[in-house]
């Protein structure tokens, strides 16, 4: 199953590595892939949406579930 997360400024590789760190970390996150175009991480696996948004913004980001 995949989840889309929207995430705001990612701006720089940096940025990108801080977000796929915070989510890979996540119970139930078997991969996730970051796009800094769209502003967004294709999270793959079973993890539960709170945790996924509590993690983006523990990095220092805002997050919302697209839907």
């Amino acid at each position: 199953m995949s989840t889309t997360v929207s995430v705001s400024d990612l701006t720089c590789d940096g940025c990108e590595r801080i977000v796929r760190d915070a989510l890979t970390d996540v119970s139930g996150v078997e991969s996730v892939e970051i796009s800094q175009e769209d502003d967004e991480a294709v999270v793959e696996g079973d993890a539960d949406h709170d945790r996924l948004l509590r993690a983006v913004d523990y990095a220092g980001y805002d997050g919302e579930i697209q839907e």
